[in-house]
């Protein structure tokens, strides 16, 4: 199938694709397509924002509807998963470095030439990974989390997934960003250009950033260049000021200079 047959395809409900006798053709092209780069769930629209493809995750949905559950072989036990979307296989010629250790990427997902995983990682169907991205020990890239290039994903670094609703903005992580350890990127914030998530820090939808250098907020969204670190702030009412209890928060402390640069560059040595 060409890509405007299969996005006609998938445009209906997820149940009624997967229903049709099509399908299985359907599904190929897609992970086809995914895996190559040509596919994804979202991507840049030219003007500095995200333009985002309900079908490809209505597609991944009606993969999981059409396909069965089955038994995998593994290496120490057995895999019970459905057959839609089985562990890829990456060759030499990949140019991916998958060190061993038990890592997993799942079909329908794309890895750039020059993505270094280290053990155990886990990268989910409908994720995209580009060029010189580092995704280090215990790190989850979620389904359709978008990663730019020469990103580092930190020891533990948390991306989440999104399939449903379809039109929701998936993680996304521009080129040059580093997530420290232990931080975890949800529900669709963006995190821009060359920002510094210091380890700890999480994001959700709701979370609001304080910039201090700005003096402004932000929401779902990390401005480019920003350092973001865990902070606190008093927590309302009578009782949590008596008690001097605080909320969790994040806050930007400074924007990314030479010093920084320097800082986050010590993955390089071990590419």
């Amino acid at each position: 199938m060409d890509l405007q047959t299969l996005q006609t395809f998938y445009d209906r409900p997820p149940a009624e694709a997967a229903a049709d006798a099509r399908w299985p053709e359907a599904h190929k092209a897609l992970l086809i397509g995914l895996e190559s780069g040509v596919i994804r769930s979202a991507q840049p629209d030219g003007d500095g924002d995200w333009r985002v493809h309900s079908w490809v995750k209505q597609a991944i949905l009606a993969g999981f509807r059409a396909s069965k559950m089955v038994e995998l072989p593994g290496a120490l036990f057995p895999f019970i998963d459905k057959t839609a979307f089985p562990a890829r296989v990456f060759s030499v010629e990949d140019g991916i470095r998958m060190v061993p250790g038990g890592s997993s990427v799942r079909r329908g997902s794309f890895i750039s030439p020059g993505v270094t995983v280290m053990p155990p990682a886990f990268i989910n169907m409908g994720a995209f990974v580009d060029e010189g991205t580092m995704v280090d020990s215990h790190a989850l890239v979620g389904s359709c989390a978008q990663i730019g290039k020469r990103v580092h994903l930190s020891a533990a670094a948390q991306l989440g997934g999104v399939l449903e609703p379809a039109g929701a903005r998936p993680v996304i992580v521009e080129d040059d960003a580093f997530v420290g350890g232990l931080a975890g990127v949800f529900e669709g914030v963006r995190v821009r250009r060359r920002a510094v998530l210091a380890s700890g820090v999480v994001l959700t939808a709701s979370t609001v950033i304080y910039d201090l250098v700005n003096e402004r907020e932000w929401t779902r969204d990390v401005p480019e260049g920003a350092v973001v670190v865990p902070g606190s702030r008093p927590a309302r009412g009578a009782f949590a000021e008596g008690r001097g209890l605080q909320l969790a928060t994040a806050l930007i402390v400074k924007y990314r200079d030479s010093r920084t640069d320097a800082a986050t560059a010590l993955e390089s040595a071990l590419r």
